[in-house]
């Protein structure tokens, strides 16, 4: 199903600013793009732009980028450091705007009156200093998968605390073990010793009450007794619910097991609900998506967010017709045609109820709920020290879950290595 936008587009504030009395652009620009693509990606986004071509009389072009990300962010860090004028925009990983901050326009004034209908926590995760950085304009984050025939066939409700999933996961899983299925497991999730057990272990912390490792004020909160009660939980699942193996585990090798009807519940992002109903899927039709378990006595549950946004760089030379499409594709429109030609997930929560994206898409809407209670990693308050917080976490809770030290003892280490790094106060 294809839609128009042009009409959107016309009336914009943005768009009528690039247009003459007359109806055509004052000056047509070339506005280039820099993106990573997958799949049919490029296809989608250059029907997406055209009627925002029509509409202010600019073109755009797109510069395609390595399939590495970490390749793709080393050559955004070189461009931006040569302040490279000829790339307009930068299409950029949720946790990359706010390390490249300085070196992108202030998009606040302009989003003033789209940003509320954003996801709080996307335009949290973009905020640097007061200061909106990128324009948010697809998402992403985890869910619970569940293995709903399994959990009927032994009477059990969706696990609403880790405490909860643990105690099912291992009665489920010795169950069918007992039935004759011995490669059978509770619980697969990302342990390896990686940006994904960032991910997974900020969840357990955040749920149970002990934080965000590092606040949006720029505290280091991780060492407390929440954040250590969760992690030595996870902990407790190796070797038990969760395979010796889920501590070399990402994405991949997690829907593995899943997929092949081994696993009663699994973290995973949504990338994962399409391929385990294909057809040579042995889980297809048998399990549902949930929100992610709380901490025993805690309320909310946390999904680390993802997703991809769009930056202005301050040395584009088009800066007013690249600000107007950057707006254009944080819009309604542009998202609403990305969900349903791309299979995007929206960052305007109005979104999550529209009938035509739920008919294209049903599973879309399903997200809806996990991102009301998604929570960005902390590289907004720590910005171009993000990638050494994270990586000095991970280890942090990768030597815990293999047994080399405490939770307690490793968090108290992690707190001084952070507060080294720091270095002061402020990041």
């Amino acid at each position: 199903m294809t839609f128009s936008f042009k009409a959107a587009a016309l009336q914009s504030s943005a768009a009528v600013a690039l247009l003459a009395v007359t109806g055509t652009a004052v000056l047509a620009d070339e506005i280039t793009i820099a993106f990573g693509s997958v799949g049919r990606d490029t296809e989608i986004m250059q029907e997406l732009w055209k009627p925002w071509e029509e509409a202010t009389g600019h073109t755009v072009k797109l510069v395609t980028m390595p399939s590495s990300t970490t390749d793709q962010f080393g050559q955004y860090r070189l461009w931006l450091a040569a302040q490279n004028s000829d790339v307009d925009l930068y299409m950029s990983d949720v946790i990359w705007a706010p390390q490249l901050a300085d070196h992108f326009v202030d998009l606040t004034e302009a989003a003033k009156d789209v940003a509320p209908r954003h996801f709080p926590a996307i335009i949290e995760s973009q905020t640097v200093d007061g200061r909106l950085v990128a324009m948010p304009v697809f998402t992403d984050a985890p869910a619970l998968y569940y293995r709903k025939d399994l959990l009927e066939k032994y009477g059990k409700s969706v696990p609403k605390t880790w405490e909860e999933l643990t105690a099912t996961a291992k009665e489920v899983q010795d169950a069918e073990r007992a039935a004759g299925n011995a490669d059978m497991w509770g619980f697969v999730w990302q342990g390896n010793s990686y940006e994904g057990l960032t991910c997974d272990a900020l969840e357990w912390v955040k749920s149970s009450g002990g934080g965000q490792i590092v606040e949006p004020d720029g505290t280091i909160s991780i060492n407390n007794e929440n954040a250590v009660k969760a992690i030595e939980l996870a902990a407790s699942w190796v070797g038990t619910i969760s395979p010796e193996g889920v501590l070399a585990y990402q994405e991949e090798d997690s829907r593995g097991v899943w997929q092949t009807g081994n696993a009663v519940f699994m973290r995973n992002w949504p990338y994962a609900y399409g391929l385990g109903n294909a057809d040579d899927s042995a889980v297809k039709g048998l399990f549902d998506v949930a929100t992610l378990p709380t901490g025993q006595g805690h309320d909310t549950s946390a999904a680390t967010l993802g997703g991809w946004n769009v930056a202005v760089s301050k040395y584009s030379q088009s800066q007013e017709a690249a600000v107007s499409l950057a707006m254009y594709m944080g819009s309604e429109e542009f998202q609403k045609g990305n969900a349903i030609e791309g299979s995007k997930l929206p960052t305007i929560i109005t979104l999550y109820d529209d009938a035509d994206i739920a008919s294209a898409q049903p599973i879309i809407p399903r997200w809806k709920d996990v991102f009301l209670q998604a929570v960005p990693r902390p590289s907004a308050p720590t910005r171009v020290k993000y990638n050494e917080v994270s990586s000095l976490f991970w280890n942090a809770v990768h030597n815990t879950l293999s047994g080399q030290g405490t939770a307690a003892e490793n968090l108290e280490e992690l707190e001084v290595m952070l507060e080294d790094l720091k270095g002061g106060d402020s990041w």
